[in-house]
């Protein structure tokens, strides 16, 4: 069973960029999909972006293309969210999510293992 730490959340001002890491344990991470959602307040959650095992295969929200990159790194075990050219409606808790087997990446509840969520606030 994975265990999924967020981290390198922020208060950022528009146009800003930021790089939130999902460090996991507990697993063999290269076995595990990987996938960021957010969620803004008073809002459901919604799927950000996503990355196969061996990160070659990603999808994005069409919110976030062309602005946020996923990858992952198996060696540490470490998932990347690089967030570019951020909006105001960027603001949300970002959360990272695993699960071995995936049948529609965009659904949260595809997602057995979450993290704790790192904070991401853009300012106007």
């Amino acid at each position: 069973q994975v265990q999924l730490v967020e981290s390198g959340g922020g208060l950022v001002q528009a146009g800003g960029s930021l790089r939130l890491s999902c460090a996991a344990s507990g697993g063999v991470f290269s076995s595990y999909n990987m996938a960021w959602f957010r969620q803004a307040p008073g809002k459901e959650r919604e799927f950000v972006a996503y990355s196969g095992r061996n990160g070659i295969t990603t999808l994005y929200a069409d919110s976030v293309k062309g602005r946020f990159t996923i990858s992952r790194d198996n060696a540490k075990n470490t998932v990347y969210l690089q967030v570019n050219s951020l909006k105001p409606e960027d603001t949300a808790v970002y959360y990272c999510a695993a699960d071995r087997l995936i049948s529609v990446v965009r659904i949260p509840a595809e997602y057995n293992y979450w993290g704790q969520g790192t904070q991401v606030t853009v300012s106007s």
